[in-house]
């Protein structure tokens, strides 16, 4: 009985240390230009400017060496859709500026290009989901690189990361 009672104990400890690391590795993505699960404004799609939005970032450990900014469609028909590719962002990045791009190493998107695609999608309303991740390293990876390969040089040295949800309209 005694054995059964501290192997409960040293499970919960675990469980609570951890939660606490799970919390701890959050990174805080947003954006001035709409919020969590909100809507993404016209400005910033295609049926608008095609701009992409204001993002801030809090929450980086000191021990990231460097970011990377993923912004896709886990909704489009056909899978998971990406529009923005971007690794190899420095850790101390706090903002990306509205219509620009992080310094960084850009990879190609779904549509064949290097930069931001707003969203567009062909009915309904879609999620659109801006993730921002922290590795322990830097990928070893070419410009124009695709999704998979930063996934698979991902693997293994995320230390944290962040999601910020919008959500948009076909009209």
């Amino acid at each position: 009985m005694r054995k059964l009672i501290t192997s409960g104990a040293a499970l919960t400890l675990l469980a609570a240390i951890a939660s606490f690391a799970a919390e701890r590795t959050r990174i805080k993505i947003t954006s001035s230009a709409f919020k969590e699960g909100g809507d993404i404004p016209p400005k910033f799609t295609c049926k608008g400017s095609n701009t992409s939005p204001p993002l801030q970032i809090a929450g980086v450990p000191s021990e990231a060496k460097s970011l990377v900014l993923i912004a896709d469609d886990p909704d489009a028909p056909s899978g998971l859709f990406t529009h923005w590719l971007i690794w190899n962002i420095p850790p101390q990045t706090t903002s990306i500026s509205e219509g620009s791009g992080p310094k960084g190493v850009h990879g190609a998107n779904d549509f064949g290009k290097s930069d931001y695609k707003g969203p567009c999608p062909p009915t309904g309303t879609h999620r659109y989901s801006f993730k921002i991740f922290a590795l322990d390293r830097e990928l070893n990876l070419r410009g124009g690189a695709k999704r998979s390969q930063v996934d698979a040089g991902m693997k293994g040295h995320v230390i944290a990361q962040g999601e910020l949800i919008g959500r948009y309209a076909s009209k």
